[in-house]
């Protein structure tokens, strides 16, 4: 079946775009893995009129309000590969499967690199994290610290007093410059050169760290700022331009979520600089509109092309 919109990734971007292409009666494919980011999160936490709720049981609603809508399909695979033929793409997904449309929307989101310490890869989304504004109100105003990668810690640091007396480890990886540790001084924060080893306590919960030095400090959670890279290659393939952001490459897009190529649009976590659920929601509102436009003005994609 020719599509008009294929939509590679079902969380909440790629969602949000389809509801608004269902809402237009154009025939919509959604393609998702089944692995959103946020599964490893028990509650999600910022998302207006969704606070508290688990990720999982968001997603579920969103597909079963789409779900309504006649001309939306799902299908649960990998997208494989992705090819534009004309005024059309064709996406290959897994099991020699291909489906074109008119128009895609990669939303299929990025993956996290985690450092290599023992006890971290098991307490992430749970209390090892990444965005205070999600996670952060839970912790109760407990000890929390913040793992260094990069000068990105120094951001991190100065932000979570507000949600806990915090204490920045370097890991030999950051060292502040005097006005750095200033600052951090004058928000509390403590400054630990000596460098983490591993993580302690019954996980995914935490407890403590341990360092080099047989130290231990005592901690509720470890915030800090993972590599990230797209999901699958998808964008590569298509030769969408991408930009550096402060965990990773991210695509390239205008006001509207369109990318350097015309016809593909891209909206979440892979378009954007800062992950967050609300926003990914409306960037795939905005990508879901203007591919319905691009449909009605631009049929044969040539505009920008």
């Amino acid at each position: 079946m020719d599509y008009d919109v294929i939509i590679i990734g079902g969380s909440f971007a790629g969602l949000s775009a389809a509801m608004q292409l269902a809402r237009a009666r154009r025939r919509v494919l959604i393609v998702d893995t089944g692995t959103p980011r946020n599964r490893f999160s028990a509650s999600s936490h910022g998302f207006p009129g969704q606070d508290g709720r688990q990720p999982a049981a968001i997603l579920a609603t969103l597909r079963s309000e789409l779900a309504a809508y006649p001309t939306v399909d799902f299908r649960e695979e990998q997208s494989e590969a992705a090819v534009r033929e004309g005024a059309r793409f064709r996406i290959s997904l897994a099991g020699s499967t291909e489906k074109t449309g008119r128009r895609i929307i990669l939303a299929y989101g990025v993956r996290d690199s985690l450092p290599d310490l023992p006890g971290l890869s098991e307490r992430w989304g749970v209390s090892v994290l990444h965005c205070p504004y999600c996670h952060g109100y839970e912790l109760n105003n407990q000890p929390i610290g913040v793992l260094a990668r990069d000068g990105i810690a120094q951001h991190q640091a100065m932000l979570l007093p507000d949600w806990g007396p915090t204490t920045l480890f370097t890991q030999r990886s950051f060292n502040p410059d005097p006005k750095q540790a200033e600052n951090l001084a004058a928000r509390g924060v403590k400054i630990e050169n000596v460098p983490v080893a591993k993580l302690l306590g019954p996980g995914p919960s935490l407890e403590a760290v341990q360092l080099v030095d047989g130290r231990r400090i005592p901690l509720n959670a470890l915030f800090l700022a993972p590599q990230t890279s797209p999901s699958c290659d998808l964008a590569e393939q298509l030769n969408c331009a991408t930009k550096p952001g402060p965990t990773g490459l991210y695509l390239d897009v205008d006001e509207t979520q369109a990318t350097s190529i015309p016809g593909v649009f891209a909206a979440g976590d892979v378009a954007s600089p800062m992950p967050n659920a609300t926003l990914a929601a409306a960037a795939g509102v905005i990508a879901g509109g203007a591919a319905h436009r691009s449909l009605i003005f631009d049929p044969d994609l040539t505009l920008g092309a």
